[in-house]
């Protein structure tokens, strides 16, 4: 009961907060109206308790005090207009958002179980998530909207200090057309408003000359564009003799599943394509969302500078891909081999999970491979028992090796066996060193993710909640 008067007063600030933004104004408003609802539900405790679930309700209040703490982060850089610069590097306006509001709707689904039935329905409503899509998807255009109106007047009054300071004012200029630029991208269809389908061989176009950029035993990834966005098609080259209405009810079966998996940071599918379909050997194309620089390993063991900042991001993106996946109330809840070959790294060095999507359609083109995960990315628990169940503790100690991979861009274990791995991590219970200059916070997470006792791993949600603010941060200083 002690978190209740923190979380009232951090909502508070919060809603300060909210009211002096220059830009995303109505998703600012949006957060702290569903932020207040969460509140009311939180200080009606105080008379009623916290029900029949206590521990349950308590690890709510726990999670969504770190969630606001988060959400601080996040709005304080859109109360000035030195804004611009830091919107100049996103990924996309305001994306933060959308993972702010998923974690609000986490704390409301445990935070529920403290009211009576009866009491339920207002607060189940508001974050009912047909209409939370619907009014994020709104908030966002007027946003985008109101920004625009501030370039304007941002380029107006450039223009007439322009004699002043002739460097701050290129500077400006340049930030205010890479919005510009960026507005445009934010105009055009989303990404995953595209409906995973079967794609006609006729609407892919293929890069000239038609050469693969990734090759594997048993399929090439070629470059392409699809709808008028850029493709990565990924051609099998020595398919299993499979019947294309067998592939299509498997491929039918598991779009539904995939539309719950829906997020910036998972890489985004398109559908399949069949092409001769009627001769004797079928080719089967998976379309999927092109990441322009390639795996995450790729991108580590490249000589590109990499800043603490931009590290941190990285951390960010590929925790909330897993954050999606770990909260989808479908049955697949892992992703089953999480490696730093797993994730694709796309332009701004955005981070997306990959992997898994129509991982049944793909089985079904695919000569089955024997083999597991990797040792190096093994919970203790793995390696002291094969028939340890994997569970979503497991996933985190795994994405922990990840995170410690991004820090110090080597190679997990490097030069050991399979026995030297063993004594490590679960004899001597060892975890590799991160590098002196990592920030301290970024580098507490990443060792609670690498825990040798799997209670002691953050859940995806929290970890985050913590990046998010660990990320803010960083930028800052």
């Amino acid at each position: 009961m002690d978190l209740i008067d923190p979380i009232v007063t951090i909502a508070e600030k919060l809603y300060s907060l909210c009211s002096e933004v220059k830009a995303n104004k109505q998703r600012c408003q949006r957060l702290a109206s569903r932020v207040s609802g969460l509140v009311e539900l939180v200080q009606t405790m105080k008379q009623q308790g916290l029900g029949n679930q206590p521990k349950i309700v308590e690890r709510g209040l726990r999670e969504l005090k770190l969630t606001l703490e988060s959400a601080q982060e996040v709005v304080k850089k859109y109360i000035s207009t030195g804004f611009l610069k830091l919107i100049c590097k996103a990924f996309e306006f305001g994306e933060e958002f959308s993972s702010l509001n998923e974690r609000l709707n986490d704390a409301e689904q445990l935070l529920s179980l403290a009211l009576q039935a009866h009491q339920r329905k207002r607060i189940e409503d508001l974050f009912e998530e047909s209409r939370r899509r619907r009014e994020d998807e709104e908030d966002k255009q007027r946003d985008c909207q109101e920004l625009e109106k501030l370039l304007r007047t941002l380029t107006e009054e450039t223009k007439e200090g322009i004699s002043d300071v002739k460097d701050t004012v290129d500077q400006t200029q340049r930030d205010v057309q890479e919005i510009k630029v960026m507005l445009e991208t934010l105009k055009r269809p989303s990404i995953h408003q595209e409906t995973i389908r079967e794609i006609r061989p006729e609407e892919l176009t293929y890069d000239v000359p038609i050469k693969p950029i990734m090759k594997s035993n048993d399929s090439e990834v070629f470059e392409g564009e699809y709808n008028k966005f850029t493709v990565a098609i990924k051609r099998y080259t020595y398919p299993l003799n499979t019947n294309p209405s067998e592939v299509r009810k498997i491929f039918s079966k598991e779009v539904e599943t995939m539309r719950r998996f829906e997020s910036p940071n998972i890489l985004r599918m398109f559908g399949i394509c069949v092409q001769n379909e009627n001769g004797p050997n079928p080719e089967y194309l998976i379309v999927m969302e092109f990441c322009e620089k390639g795996s995450l390993r790729q991108v580590l063991d490249s000589n590109c500078r990499l800043t603490w900042a931009i590290k941190a991001q990285m951390c960010l993106d590929a925790a909330q891909g897993i954050y999606r996946l770990h909260q989808s109330e479908q049955k697949f809840k892992v992703h089953g081999c999480i490696n730093s070959s797993k994730f694709l790294v796309a332009a701004g060095y955005r981070v997306k999970l990959g992997g898994f999507e129509l991982a049944k359609t793909e089985t079904s083109l695919r000569r089955t491979k024997s083999g597991r995960s990797s040792i190096y990315y093994s919970s203790p628990q793995q390696l002291q028992s094969i028939h340890y169940s994997y569970d979503k503790p497991c996933e985190i100690y795994s994405f922990g090796i990840v995170l410690w991979e991004i820090a110090t861009r080597e190679n997990p274990f490097e030069g050991c066996s399979r026995d030297d791995v063993y004594r490590k991590v679960y004899t001597e219970q060892i975890i590799e060193p991160l590098p002196q200059d990592c920030p301290q916070q970024l580098a507490e997470l990443i060792n609670a993710c690498r825990s040798f006792e799997p209670f002691h791993r953050p859940t995806a949600g929290v970890l985050v909640d913590k990046l998010r603010k660990v990320a803010e941060q960083i930028k800052e200083d």
